[in-house]
């Protein structure tokens, strides 16, 4: 059985990192017409291509994201031996990239990742942006799974699968009251602070009011649910919220629960692409289950 030649491995893993032929080239101080023949030779001898090639840029394929992450640990591995031997011991870790969107719950982040928090061989990345931008980084193999409110566009010819994760209640949230709180009558005039117009919960509350003929008073309007929390926090006004966002409020009293409104949910979703080589950390975090698809 052929003997994987950890020199080519060397230039892929120079390539990956520099971001292309010729920095590579420059930094390993040989051609890049060289540099390119032995990225060939590590190619055909594992069988599949590392890159992509548009134009001059090099995008890494899967199998190139795969063997960069071994790379990676091949060669941190040669300076936790030099450690070691110095009498300073590293850990190696994996690594498990994450894209979240801006509205995902911090509470429900942390629920989802914390089979992994706190283990010492494992490092967690986690990238927020919208889910145009980080569907483009899960499918250029840059993250591993993106968490969304919201499934994955769809298309025939996608290679993106969304897994129903979990449904959380929505609920009307504000400071202790001393009566009973009707709903939805006492929402007329009355200041609230909701999701963005756009998403799907706002939509689903905006059909309930309209069809009430209740007219809440908007004092804000908020895609980021961090910054919702906190604006409930602050500020004499009810908020359309999941409970599960504003967990820790609710548990120490600065804000209750005065109704759950029936038949509306947020729904968390973790968007994947089909790969033959998935990160194995993403067992610990998915339902063993066959998943719920949408």
């Amino acid at each position: 059985m052929a003997q994987l030649n950890y020199n080519h491995l060397r230039y892929f893993w120079v390539i990956a990192h520099e971001g292309g032929l010729a920095r590579a080239a420059e930094r390993l101080n040989v051609a890049p017409s060289a540099l390119s023949v032995q990225l060939q030779k590590l190619e055909q001898q594992i069988g599949h291509p590392l890159f992509d090639r548009i134009g001059k840029r090099l995008r890494l394929t899967e199998a190139g994201r795969v063997a960069l992450d071994y790379a990676d640990t091949v060669f941190k591995t040669g300076e936790e031996l030099l450690n070691t031997l110095r009498g300073r011991p590293d850990l190696g870790r994996k690594v498990l990239r994450v894209g979240a969107i801006p509205t995902m719950s911090r509470n429900f982040q942390l629920e989802f990742l914390r089979p992994l928090v706190g283990r010492e061989d494992v490092e967690l990345v986690v990238r927020s942006g919208s889910l145009r931008d980080l569907l483009q980084e899960l499918e250029a193999h840059v993250i591993d799974v993106v968490l969304a409110n919201s499934p994955a566009p769809q298309d025939a010819r996608s290679p993106l699968r969304s897994r129903l994760l979990n449904e959380e209640p929505v609920a009307i949230v504000g400071r202790p009251g001393t009566g009973k709180f009707r709903f939805p009558e006492d929402l007329d005039g009355a200041p609230i602070l909701l999701p963005s117009v756009g998403s799907e919960l706002r939509s689903a509350f905006d059909r309930l009011t309209d069809l009430a003929d209740v007219r809440p008073a908007i004092m804000a309007e908020v895609d980021d649910m961090a910054m919702l929390r906190l604006l409930a926090r602050e500020r004499q006004a009810y908020a359309l919220v999941p409970p599960i966002v504003v967990r820790d409020e609710l548990e120490s009293g600065i804000l209750a629960e005065h109704h759950r409104i029936e038949g509306l949910a947020q729904r968390f979703y973790a968007i994947l692409q089909d790969r033959r080589f998935p990160n194995p950390l993403l067992e610990a975090l998915l339902p063993s289950a066959t998943p719920r698809e949408d």
